[in-house]
């Protein structure tokens, strides 16, 4: 089985280092971390991911640009926002995402 793909976008690399480990850490997924909006934006075009994680510090602008290219691309992609708050909560996170449960 192929892993599923997560784009993950943070601006404070130590932070998204992070997050990228954590999801990782579950053997069914694998994470791509990109800390600005043109290595984000040039990642999906070359990747089919199923999930993108908009991590803190994304201004405004830049999550509504990014929303906007993804969806341009691919209007079936799933979109979430993660705070922070643990690996407990990033993996339900992505989980109920990946369910259809949660979305941007």
């Amino acid at each position: 089985m192929d892993k599923i793909q997560i784009l993950v976008i943070g601006r404070h690399p130590e932070i998204l280092q992070t997050v990228i480990r954590l999801v990782n850490n579950n053997p069914e997924w694998n994470a791509t971390g990109c800390a600005t909006d043109i290595e984000a934006i040039a990642a999906f075009k070359l990747q089919s991911f199923r999930l993108v994680l908009l991590g803190g510090g994304i201004e405004k602008e830049s999550e509504d640009i990014l929303c906007d290219t993804f969806r341009s691309i691919n209007q079936q992609i799933t979109i979430i926002q993660h705070y922070g708050g643990g690996s407990g909560l990033l993996s339900a996170e992505i989980y109920e995402a990946l369910q259809g449960r949660i979305a941007l």
